[in-house]
């Protein structure tokens, strides 16, 4: 998730919102990778239950919008192009921040929801990265 989240960064998962509400685009969540259940990964929600979500040439079309993500840098993404794919009701589809090296939805599609165990929340380590996690406005 670089540039955003660095290795051995201490943070706070909040797993009891989606319990309420849904997961909102722009959010960075931890999921159990689906292939392994026991593993988990960070990833940013990209697209919600019914959109449907195209990469052209690295940019991220959701329903035809581009989605302007001024929080990456062009260093850090990729030029794949990804044919429209849709949400089933109940998946979502993540992405890491550092698109050239990521392995999220692009590689092994959209996630159950049940898979998503929360929303990052807060980093408390290290103290000069304190912060709460702020979901970007598109």
């Amino acid at each position: 998730m670089e540039p955003t989240f660095s290795s051995n960064e201490y943070l706070l998962v909040d797993e009891i919102s989606y319990r309420f509400e849904a997961p909102k685009r722009g959010e960075v969540v931890v999921f159990r990778y689906p292939r392994d259940p026991r593993q988990f990964y960070i990833k940013r929600v990209m697209a919600l239950p019914g959109e449907t979500i195209a990469i052209k040439k690295g940019a991220i079309y959701v329903n035809d919008q581009l989605i302007r993500e001024n929080y990456l840098d062009e260093f850090r993404l990729s030029d794949a192009t990804i044919d429209p794919v849709t949400m089933a009701p109940d998946q979502y589809w993540l992405m890491g921040d550092n698109r050239a090296n990521s392995l999220d939805s692009r590689i092994f599609g959209a996630v159950d929801k049940k898979f998503i165990i929360g929303k990052v929340w807060f980093r408390g380590w290290p103290a000069d990265k304190f912060s709460f996690f702020q979901v970007p406005q598109y």
